[in-house]
């Protein structure tokens, strides 16, 4: 039997692969693209009990599973990333123009996180982000790198008649391809893209 990670840390290779809307049938992602740079990823399970009482007690209860929210923190997100992310736009100029009006576009968000045994690699597919938040400081005797922050919303999406979140890999001997392959494109379950 292959070693089993007693510890996780680590977190890498972040992709974003935006959602291709004209996929009829499955829902369908554009190729993924490494964003370099993440120094967290906190999630937040949104959801709850949902409870019955009958007899005086609870008869029948009911956990609903409404995905996450959550904080991606890096270095820098690049202008061509928060531009398509939040429906911002890129002038002539170069310029990255915030436009109150626009709207976001869904994306799967893929990364690995490092094990003492085996990484790890999952993806949450349907993820929606605001605004980043950004700190701004004067330099001093030391140069301390500033860090840029997005609001994550993932929710489920619906493949196969099931709400899917996410999905985690690690390899073994059974699932070495997918594993190998996670940052090509967005993996469903059964090992499809």
């Amino acid at each position: 039997m292959a070693e089993k990670n007693k510890v996780r840390f680590g977190l890498e290779r972040v992709h974003i692969a935006f959602r291709d809307t004209t996929a009829a049938e499955q829902p369908a992602w554009e190729t993924p693209i490494h964003v370099p740079g993440v120094v967290n990823l906190s999630t937040t399970p949104e959801g709850g009990e949902s409870a019955f009482y009958a007899d005086n007690t609870k008869y029948y209860v009911r956990y609903v599973n409404n995905g996450y929210t959550g904080e991606l923190e890096m270095a820098i997100f690049p202008d061509e990333i928060l531009a398509e992310m939040l429906g911002w736009e890129i002038d002539d100029s170069g310029m990255l123009i915030e436009d109150a009006d626009a709207n976001a576009k869904e994306f799967a968000l893929l990364a690995q996180i490092q094990g003492d045994a085996r990484n790890r690699r999952f993806v949450f597919y349907r993820c929606t982000a605001n605004r980043p938040s950004q700190t701004h400081a004067t330099s001093t005797e030391t140069i301390t790198p500033t860090t840029e922050t997005l609001t994550l919303t993932m929710l489920p999406i619906e493949v196969d008649e099931k709400k899917l979140i996410r999905a985690v890999i690690e390899p073994d001997e059974t699932n070495q391809a997918i594993y190998d392959a996670w940052f090509e494109g967005v993996t469903l379950p059964g090992g499809g893209a």
